[in-house]
């Protein structure tokens, strides 16, 4: 922020950005006195910015102006949520007080603008004066602050996410290492917490932000390919849309479509975890009908979405495969809409998703739009899930055998998670998390059969109590008198409460499983060139958020500390100086920096990039998309640097992946071109095939992203290969 003189340039600005949000308020707020305290707190607002500009050099004001937007329009929240975005600034940046704003404009406002104030002011990380106050377990507690608003009110995270959106809106104008600060954390924490809520338009927004900033030749390249892709397509997607329109008139109903096509970030993260180039996207355009419910068609609404589904599949060919149903089974997040693929007569597989008007609200607006047609005399079967929800992450803040690091990534693997829907011996419904085994589902049932069990059936097939469960699978789990919970169980268990049961039963053992972790940390940490010194137990003591080394080593024992862990442990420790602060990027010299490329994404000179400084002024690289690298940034975003990695006298290694069609001779010509062509250090070559189809990868190194641009437009010039990606080794 800067300060300088309003002209009367900036007033009209102001002003015209104003009247813009007035007219979007008005089609929200009827009540007028709800619109004074709107019109208040704007102009409250607006005298308590005078004269204040950010990076941008556009007045500051315009910035809650465009929150307090995205709050009506995108989020679809009320008249104090309004005023609070437009007030959210105000006790952070100037000298009032939230007992000032508590006596102009009441509890809630003000308690709404205090919960704002104390966000922004943990995620900054930083005092009035610039100073850093944070600790290495400080972005977690941020984290856990902003999740027990959640139970407080959650409107408090809905304008927070309306406020991180414009601040990626806005990013160009901040300097790269704070940029990619924002953006790693808006990726670990706000992408997931906009899902959970159900802010679709939210959420895609910021990941298309996201990918345009952290791999700009991809996002660049996708965007490309999907403008002449639509332009390509266009007249097929109306051929496919008429037939429709026309059978859905014929039957009465009042509808809208649209058409979508998939985002540049939904395409590149399809690509990047099912190694398929673009032309693989299967789902790449969608339509969607939104229809207003027939009150005199003696159907509900739901029949009225499936009668819908049935008109649409006589007119053309379903993959079945592909069908989800997300009304009788809605999402954590409250969605609901039918989906089916459909292949069109121009041979295009589209996607058609079938959703009411208050589904259609509900997808776009999230909570807000849910609590909205629950308060207007809708009800749906979903509306305890969100309070699940809330109630299981409360239970995890509330915890205190977990660090405040560990908590980041747990919550993290929560938000992202999803649940599916399996069934008991009797047919009775029951949500799990996915990925989770038979013996998660036996614990989840009671802690006795968890901790009694030997074996399970699924779909009626005896199977180890370690077998992932999938959506529809009819669990039973076999127990025995005797049987008692195994320590090896912790290695495959995901769900936090059985987890917590079995090491509840080895405390029993405690003294035993104490002087074994003693051991196997001594032995772990000496491989790892460090020694069970005082200061390295008390780095995990710390992390872990220990008081005693004899609850540590029993948890070692256990095997709840892995080598990985270990390794985290240790790595994330040199993002730390020993009086327990973060360096900035301006305490090591450019010049006195050493470069280790990370282990994780292997990044090589031409990526995009981003650099973690240690205490020693080592800078370590990776690729600025690695997840590792963006649960560092959330966690240590003061450590962030722009490495300055332009050398190429080093060689790097990189795999590439091939597909296509056999035929002899293709192995010889593939080295041929790498090794004698390109003059490039092959170290591995390995095809396999299987009815006529190869597939395989070359392991090589190379110095820097053109040559392997470079080497791969070669490579798909070779007869018979058709797709080349590069993968991780």
């Amino acid at each position: 922020m800067s300060f300088s003189e309003f002209t009367a340039e900036d007033y009209k600005i102001i002003d015209q950005a104003w009247d813009g949000l007035k007219q979007q308020i008005d089609k929200r707020v009827k009540d007028p006195a709800e619109l004074d305290i709107v019109r208040k707190a704007f102009e409250f607002a607006n005298q308590a910015h005078k004269n204040i500009r950010r990076r941008s050099g556009e007045p500051y004001m315009l910035h809650p102006i465009e929150v307090a937007g995205i709050v009506v329009n995108e989020i679809g929240l009320g008249y104090k949520s309004i005023a609070a975005a437009l007030l959210h600034d105000v006790v952070e940046d100037t000298s009032y007080t939230v007992d000032d704003i508590k006596s102009l404009f009441g509890n809630k406002i003000a308690m709404l603008v205090d919960g704002l104030t104390k966000i922004k002011t943990v995620l900054d990380n930083e005092d009035r004066k610039g100073r850093t106050v944070s600790t290495e377990s400080m972005q977690a507690e941020n984290f856990k602050r902003i999740l027990l608003t959640l139970n407080d009110d959650v409107r408090v995270v809905l304008i927070k996410l309306a406020d991180r959106l414009h601040n990626c809106r806005t990013i160009e104008f901040m300097p790269e290492h704070k940029r990619d600060k924002i953006l790693s954390e808006t990726m670990f924490i706000f992408i997931p917490l906009a899902h959970r809520l159900g802010l679709y338009g939210v959420k895609s927004e910021m990941e298309n932000i996201w990918l345009r900033y952290k791999e700009p030749e991809a996002y660049a390249s996708i965007s490309e390919r999907i403008n002449k892709d639509i332009a390509s397509r266009q007249k097929d997607i109306d051929e496919f849309v008429t037939p429709i329109e026309q059978a859905l008139k014929a039957a009465g109903y009042s509808f809208q479509i649209k058409k979508r096509i998939k985002t540049p970030y939904s395409i590149w993260y399809k690509m990047q975890t099912k190694h398929v180039p673009f032309e693989q996207i299967f789902d790449l355009y969608a339509i969607r009908i939104i229809f207003d419910p027939l009150d005199d068609s003696g159907q509900n609404e739901r029949n009225q979405a499936y009668l819908i589904f049935s008109t649409v599949t006589q007119l053309y060919s379903e993959n079945q495969s592909r069908r989800r149903d997300w009304i009788s089974q809605p999402k954590n997040n409250g969605y609901e809409a039918l989906h089916c693929t459909l292949m069109s007569h121009a041979g295009v597989w589209m996607e058609v998703q079938i959703r009411s008007r208050r589904m259609d609200d509900i997808a776009e607006k999230g909570i807000a739009a849910h609590w909205a047609y629950k308060n207007e005399g809708y009800v749906t079967e979903n509306d305890s899930e969100m309070d699940k929800w809330l109630k299981k992450v409360q239970e995890i803040l509330l915890s205190n055998d977990v660090s405040a690091l560990e908590l980041l990534d747990i919550i993290h693997n929560d938000l992202i998670s999803t649940e599916i829907v399996v069934f008991t011996p009797k047919g009775e419904q029951k949500s799990i998390v996915n990925g989770a085994t038979a013996l998660d589902f036996a614990y989840m049932i009671h802690s006795g059969i968890g901790s009694k069990a030997i074996a399970a059936k699924i779909n009626m097939k005896l199977v180890p109590l370690s077998q992932p469960l999938k959506a529809g699978d009819q669990v039973e789990i076999i127990t025995a008198a005797n049987a008692t919970p195994k320590m090896e169980w912790l290695q495959f268990l995901k769900t936090r409460y059985a987890r917590s049961r079995v090491i509840d039963f080895f405390r029993d053992r405690r003294e035993e499983l104490v002087q074994s972790g003693a051991r196997i940390f001594d032995e772990r940490i000496h491989q790892m060139g460090f020694s069970q010194s005082n200061s390295n137990i008390r780095k995990f003591l710390d992390y872990c958020q220990l008081r005693d080394a004899e609850e540590l080593f029993f948890r070692v024992g256990l095997g709840i500390l892995g080598a990985e862990d270990f390794k985290k442990i240790l790595t994330e420790d040199k993002l730390i100086k020993n009086d327990g602060t973060k360096l900035s990027p301006k305490d090591s010299e450019a010049s006195k920096r050493k470069y280790s490329i990370a282990e994780c994404c292997k990044p090589i000179p031409g990526d995009s990039v981003i650099g973690f400084l240690t205490e020693d002024h080592t800078v370590i690289v990776h690729k600025k998309s690695c997840p590792i690298a963006e649960s560092l940034a959330s966690k240590y975003g003061n450590r962030v640097v722009v490495p300055d990695w332009t050398a190429k006298e080093k060689e790097y290694p990189i795999r590439l992946s091939l597909k296509g069609i056999d035929r002899l001779g293709i192995m010889n010509d593939i080295s041929f071109f790498i090794s004698k062509t390109l003059g490039i250090n092959m170290r591995r070559l390995s095809l396999w095939t299987e009815g006529g189809v190869f597939e395989g990868y070359i392991e090589l190194l190379v110095k820097d992203k053109k040559i392997l641009e470079n080497m791969i437009d070669g490579l798909l010039k070779i007869e018979g290969i058709q797709n080349v990606l590069r993968t991780d080794i």
